[in-house]
């Protein structure tokens, strides 16, 4: 099946929109092989498309977590949210957002019954595996850092976008402590560093921006039901 780089001649000269073929991905993730092997490595691609990139990275992930997890029900289940929860994308086409979301999902749902003996992924995991998915793949605009507005909007309208903001998800055994920023003071700060600080693997250190939400821990299972209800 011959590999599909675009969707129209239009959407290239409109957009300039180009995916990125297989073996380019594959070559480019390889630069920094053990951090996509690493379940809890936080990807950005703040251009995604229809996901070339994520895709590739949630094989490594979950390939990681088969060899590592297979067969026990518990952390299966659990690593794959984690997994999810730490892959992150942006892209001015909404059909693309939604393309990508759906090709995640797919591949989740297949890898399920390979890391469980064929038990298909339960619906309860499911819903957290789809909630995650439309809290990390944006509709958006990475110039602006906002979501798109309209090419005839006014400057009224342009100036009052509404900020992409994307949640933190950390995991303390099987709960979940989500932290939601906006990407443009997460920008501000890894632009940053703190003089004298570093981390342990000798890179500057960064201190994170203020929050604009913080919730209560939850467990990982009720992600999809509990956080929307917090106030």
């Amino acid at each position: 099946m011959e590999e599909r780089q675009i969707k129209s001649r239009e959407r290239v000269a409109e957009r300039g929109e180009v995916f990125t073929a297989e073996r380019e991905v594959n070559a480019m993730l390889d630069l920094v092989k053990q951090e996509t092997e690493r379940i809890d490595s936080r990807f950005l691609e703040p251009a995604c498309g229809t996901g070339n990139f994520l895709v590739e990275i949630l094989r490594r992930k979950l390939d990681v977590v088969l060899r590592q997890y297979k067969g026990q029900q518990a952390q299966v289940w659990l690593q794959s949210v984690i997994a999810i929860s730490c892959i992150y994308g942006i892209d001015i086409m909404m059909d693309n957002v939604e393309e990508c979301r759906q090709r995640l999902m797919e591949i989740l749902c297949e890898w399920h019954p390979h890391a469980l003996s064929g038990d298909e992924a339960p619906s309860d995991l499911q819903q957290v595996w789809q909630y995650l998915l439309e809290r990390n793949i944006l509709w958006g605009d990475a110039l602006t850092l906002c979501e798109p507005v309209s090419e005839n909007a006014t400057f009224i309208e342009k100036r009052d976008a509404k900020p992409i903001t994307f949640s933190e998800w950390s995991f303390i055994s099987d709960m979940v402590v989500r932290k939601d920023y906006h990407l443009a003071a997460l920008m501000q700060a890894q632009s940053q560093s703190v003089p004298d600080l570093f981390s342990d693997l000798g890179d500057k250190a960064y201190l994170p921006p203020k929050p604009v939400k913080e919730y209560k821990p939850v467990h990982y299972l009720k992600i999809a039901t509990c956080y929307d209800t917090q106030q």
